[in-house]
């Protein structure tokens, strides 16, 4: 019997070494284990290019360099050129290129039965649906990042002409979509009134890697630049330095606790890393360590090293997005903080499971105080730890996940 061909259509994919990369590395290998034959259209890696992901997954110039291709464990990837320039209009022009050279490229993938898309961009879902249309295969689009609300609130978008030509587009992709897979309940009560038949949302949470990220209970010696000094107790933040995450409560904490042997490690890349570095330097906040992305075979390591890690989410960004790394941070059995409103997704899903401490108000203070208290209790950081690992073994493995994204395909 033919295996049925699933196309997945991403911005970022292997060798790229970023979340929503890994998070689609592992359901594409997933649909191989459950028989599909799976093909990826995507970038060239841009985001957090790893070299040696690249050297293991090295890209193919095809028609002169127009597109790439790679293996990715037996699946055929195809890139396409997106780059991040400083200049925006270029910026402008190469992220049409891209979407012109992908709908070209994904009409020439023949027999394709299932296209899925994760956002962001929001315009993703429109050339996949254009894709799916001609080639008379169903559509399921990943809501991963409510767009263009997390544009709206957050302040930098203000033309109403954009704004109104992005919601017309979200629900555009919404109502073409055969199905919508959301990640979290206040997601989908967020977006389910912009459908016409909402029966085709669905939520399907993401999930963690539980054979690469666990507990590690061996000695752990780190490479350099990092410091192995068990004699600290480190607070761990991995993942992008940008404007989701609120950075104040930490520059606060940082300063009151600068004197004790509590430090601050911030692992990633982004636009506000080099505030940070600013205003470390001008504070002279030397508790706080900054470091480049790591390699994601790394991360396991340095998770079980940190003590403690949080999670701190800008206000008015919160209700948009839901960080996939408290998957990790849980499965690593390791204590959380996470600096988040009520009423919000992740506060939704940690709320009752009694792995993390929530600051919901007094967010500089209450974060203060969670860190002084929770560093000073060996018993508790376990306690919190175990309840975590326990919960994302019972429902977050990528087993289980995947499972759900192959009941809704064999639905449609």
């Amino acid at each position: 019997m033919k295996k049925k061909k699933i196309l997945i259509h991403s911005i970022v994919f292997s060798p790229d070494g970023v979340s929503t990369a890994y998070l689609y590395n592992d359901i594409a290998l997933g649909l191989t284990k459950k028989c599909y034959e799976v093909i990826v259209l995507t970038t060239i890696p841009h985001y957090n290019v790893v070299e040696s992901s690249l050297a293991k997954q090295p890209l193919v110039k095809k028609l002169l360099g127009l597109y790439y291709e790679s293996d990715f464990n037996g699946i055929r990837v195809l890139h396409v050129p997106l780059k991040k320039y400083n200049n925006t209009i270029i910026r402008l022009l190469s992220f049409i290129y891209w979407h012109i050279s992908s709908f070209f490229l994904g009409l020439s993938v023949n027999d394709i039965d299932y296209i899925i898309s994760p956002s962001p961009p929001l315009s993703i879902g429109f050339v996949s649906i254009l894709i799916a249309k001609i080639k008379k295969a169903k559509f399921i689009y990943n809501v991963q990042e409510i767009y263009p609300d997390l544009l709206i609130k957050h302040g930098g978008l203000k033309s109403k002409i954009l704004i109104s030509s992005l919601k017309w587009l979200e629900k555009f992709v919404y109502n073409n979509a055969d199905a919508v897979v959301t990640i979290d309940q206040q997601f989908y009560n967020q977006i389910v009134d912009r459908f016409l038949e909402p029966k085709k949302l669905k939520i399907v949470s993401n999930f963690v890697d539980n054979t690469l990220y666990k507990p590690i209970t061996d000695v752990i010696v780190l490479p350099e630049p990092f410091e192995n000094n068990k004699n600290k107790i480190k607070i761990l933040y991995a993942g992008n330095i940008g404007f989701f995450q609120d950075w104040e409560p930490i520059l606060y904490a940082a300063n009151i606790l600068r004197e004790t042997n509590i430090e601050f490690w911030i692992i990633g890349e982004g636009v506000k890393k080099d505030f940070l570095i600013e205003k470390i330097q001008k504070d002279q906040l030397f508790n706080i360590k900054i470091f480049p992305y790591q390699n994601r075979e790394l991360i396991p390591f340095i998770n079980s090293y940190a003590d403690i890690h949080f999670i701190s989410i800008n206000k008015e960004m919160e209700q948009e997005g839901f960080p996939s790394k408290v998957y990790t941070i849980m499965a690593s059995a390791k204590p959380l903080i996470v600096i988040t409103g009520k009423k919000t997704p992740l506060y939704n899903f940690l709320s009752e499971l009694n792995c993390s401490i929530l600051v919901t108000e007094n967010r500089n203070e209450n974060f203060l105080k969670s860190i002084v208290e929770l560093a000073n209790d060996k018993c508790k950081q376990n306690e919190l730890g175990q309840r975590g690992y326990k919960v994302i073994c019972q429902n977050y493995t990528k087993e289980k996940v995947v499972e759900k994204y192959v009941q809704i395909f064999e639905s449609l």
